[in-house]
């Protein structure tokens, strides 16, 4: 469990911390690493640690002419997608480029199809004539918040309103304010899952909270028991920590896994039984694969007739899906059993940045209100859109499938998300040759592999495992015709790893 030891949000450890500092420091030092906030030295963030930097070292000595035993890094550290080139969605960009600038509409008659300027001018009549430049309502625009309410009704069911939805700049940007409102001190806690995107194991320690472990099953599919949450629960609480909220990611990041609906149903029961705000990190929600439907928290909260008795935060996001439009910067949250005082609060924090990014905000409303049956803009719509998510499925498959050939390498399927996160054997000449070098083995050994191959991917360290296990992960969004050039350094840098330390 995490925990800080200085506090700055209980009046007097804050008078204490400065009297720490005054001993150490003198007044008007100048900024430096010593002298920072002492919470930030808890943070750690995988994805864009150490083995990226290493890989951007190698990149930019490929452009120099340099000869490596590679001639290009392929980034699988990170979900993002068009940063490996997924083709992005004709129609949002269209309408994108016509609110940005409108002195095109009359030029592109013709060129555009007609449902493209409609939705264009509709947005444009809700901002003004300079399009995405002037800053909205600080909850987001309305339109667009009305757009994401009918989104929702319309995929769990049950109405949505959209004076509870705040829009923002990604979904951490969500997570990041809910954090920042619940956590009071060092004796708040947020169980969270493990493995887990290490934004939360960030961002809590940042805020003087308590990371509270609770750990998915890998023998069941990365399955959750209601046991374990039970005891996670209890052993904070026996420890003097609160449990203030859960955070569950469906589909799973960084492992995959698509939750039966009898585990959420106890995710949400446990939440209500427990007075504990469910934290519901639902990004992935379009990337569902096998034949698996997605079901939202919210949808499961309101079948079981429990909307009344527990507190739910739902995030989504551009980023991902089939859209991937993560430099844009969009998401939203959804509150459900948040009195109006506390909504109150909620705003005046989105208050402070004025409003999130309008150009996110204009994804965030196509996304959740796209060409329908009988637009012109439709088909290609489909078509464009089924072809990523089908394309993803091939590659999610050929990667898990080459993993499990792998000696000592074995790969749940992914079944949602876009990540691969298998567990490895490392021998122990391998382990020993880690702590000679400094490094946690899986750490070792993606370093190795990167250093190889040029294959940037992350140790499982980065995102939490159970004692004694290794793992990384990789995605699979190379292009598709990449994905065996892919397999075939990993088969051949593993094979080789083995034999340079069996």
């Amino acid at each position: 469990m995490l925990r800080s030891s200085v506090t700055q949000t209980i009046p007097g450890v804050r008078r204490l911390c400065v009297r720490m500092f005054s001993q150490t420091t003198t007044p008007g030092a100048k900024i430096s690493a010593n002298n920072l906030n002492p919470l930030l030295s808890e943070v750690n963030y995988a994805v864009r640690g150490e083995i990226v930097v290493r890989a951007g070292e190698y990149e930019k000595q490929l452009k120099q002419g340099k000869q490596l035993p590679f001639k290009s890094i392929i980034y699988c550290n990170i979900g993002n997608p068009q940063q490996l080139l997924q083709t992005p969605i004709s129609f949002h960009r269209q309408v994108l480029s016509l609110i940005e600038y409108p002195d095109l509409i009359p030029h592109v008659r013709g060129f555009y199809k007609d449902d493209v300027i409609a939705r264009a001018q509709q947005y444009l009549q809700h901002l003004n004539i300079n399009g995405t430049g002037p800053y909205c309502h600080s909850q987001g625009v309305e339109i667009i918040r009305e757009e994401v309410a009918n989104f929702i009704q319309q995929r769990d069911g049950h109405k949505a309103d959209p004076a509870n939805i705040f829009l923002t700049n990604g979904a951490s940007s969500g997570v990041d304010t809910m954090l920042r409102l619940i956590i009071r001190g060092p004796n708040d806690g947020i169980m969270i899952p493990i493995p887990q995107y290490p934004l939360y194991s960030a961002t809590i320690p940042m805020y003087n909270g308590a990371a509270i472990p609770y750990y998915l099953n890998e023998d069941q599919h990365w399955g959750l028991s209601l046991s374990e949450l039970q005891r996670s629960f209890a052993q904070a609480t026996d420890n003097g920590i609160l449990p203030r909220a859960l955070v569950v990611i469906n589909p799973g990041n960084p492992t995959g896994q698509v939750l039966s609906l009898q585990n959420m149903q106890d995710i949400v029961r446990f939440c209500s039984d427990n007075d504990v705000l469910l934290m519901a990190d639902e990004v992935y929600q379009d990337n569902v694969y096998g034949g698996n439907q997605f079901t939202s928290f919210r949808k499961v909260t309101y079948d079981l007739g429990l909307q009344d008795k527990i507190q739910l935060v739902s995030f989504h996001s551009i980023s991902k899906g089939f859209l991937g439009e993560c430099g844009k910067r969009g998401g939203y949250y959804e509150l459900v059993g948040f009195d109006q005082p506390t909504k109150d609060v909620i705003y005046k924090i989105a208050s402070i940045s004025l409003c999130s990014n309008v150009t996110g905000q204009i994804i965030v409303g196509l996304n959740s209100n796209p060409p329908k049956a009988g637009d012109p803009s439709y088909p290609e719509y489909e078509q464009q859109k089924n072809s990523i998510i089908q394309s993803l499925e091939r590659r999610s498959r050929k990667l898990v499938n080459l993993l499990n050939t792998l000696e000592g390498v074995s790969c749940n399927s992914a079944d949602g998300a876009m990540y691969a996160f298998p567990k490895i054997t490392i021998p122990p000449k391998a382990v020993e040759a880690a702590n000679r070098a400094g490094k946690v083995p899986d750490m070792f050994y993606c370093l190795e592999l990167l250093a190889n191959t040029g294959i940037c991917v992350v140790p499982g360290s980065g995102f939490g495992q159970r004692e004694g296990t290794f793992h990384f992960r990789t995605t699979f969004l190379p292009k598709e015709e990449n994905i065996d050039e892919v397999n075939q350094r990993l088969s051949a840098f593993h094979k080789s790893f083995l034999d340079q330390y069996r």
